[in-house]
């Protein structure tokens, strides 16, 4: 059972003392009770105890449990791997850019060598195309010669026109056999310029050098051949030269 608490009485102030304030009055011991006076020093220890207080001793922090640890050991590997994964992801990129900078690289020098080897090629093609068509040409000409030879004489009467006006003294020489084909088939062309046929036997069949006071004409088969082969880029000769 609880003890009721103390009645405070009020004491009335002695005889022919200061009226006092109804809050200000004066109390016995005896109603005191377990209070006791102040002592200075007696802050932070025990009542009627004088200087510094003894700290109290730090809390001890309670042992990790076996959940505690397991929980701590699957963070640090949840940590390890999103670490490794970023990492790998980090290593994986630069390695990509280099092997994509590295594959540009050597595709494009695989392209420059493709396509310098193609120019030699074309070049090649082309150069075996020209030789081609020039012997072809080459064959036709000599075969037009020997089965018609009077076409000398078309040759002798456009070399002769090509002279200028003004030339005097026009000599046109022909291999000795063209002779008759020349001074029938182009005696007009000859004798409106007052030009004078001669025989020749260095010059071969078929060709006409023209003479004059001027300059000269070369008509010959090997000149003619060489202008038409250069024409299209070859430079074969119109005589073989195979020994």
């Amino acid at each position: 059972m609880g003890s009721r608490p103390p009645v405070f009485k009020n004491v009335p102030p002695p005889a022919g003392s200061k009226a006092s304030s109804p809050y200000q009055r004066f109390i016995p011991r005896e109603e005191l009770g377990d209070f006791a006076s102040w002592q200075p020093g007696s802050f932070g220890g025990a009542a009627g105890q004088s200087g510094p207080a003894t700290p109290a001793a730090p809390a001890t922090p309670p042992e990790p449990t076996p959940e505690d640890w397991a929980a701590r050991v699957a963070a640090a590997r949840q940590a390890g791997y999103q670490d490794g994964y970023r990492d790998g992801m980090a290593a994986l990129e630069n390695f990509k850019q280099s092997f994509a900078q590295q594959a540009t690289a050597q595709i494009g020098a695989l392209l420059e060598g493709f396509d310098e080897q193609f120019q030699q090629l074309d070049a090649r093609v082309a150069a075996a195309l020209a030789d081609t068509a020039v012997l072809l040409a080459r064959q036709v000409v000599r075969n037009e010669l020997a089965t018609q030879p009077a076409l000398v004489a078309r040759v002798a009467a456009d070399a002769v026109a090509a002279v200028m006006l003004s030339a005097r003294h026009i000599v046109v020489e022909v291999h000795p056999q063209d002779l008759p084909l020349v001074a029938e088939g182009a005696e007009e062309a000859l004798a409106a310029r007052g030009a004078r046929l001669s025989a020749n036997p260095v010059i071969e069949r078929g060709g006409v050098l023209v003479q004059s006071d001027v300059g000269a004409v070369d008509a010959r088969i090997a000149m003619r051949w060489a202008q038409a082969a250069a024409a299209l880029g070859s430079s074969l000769p119109f005589e073989d030269t195979d020994a």
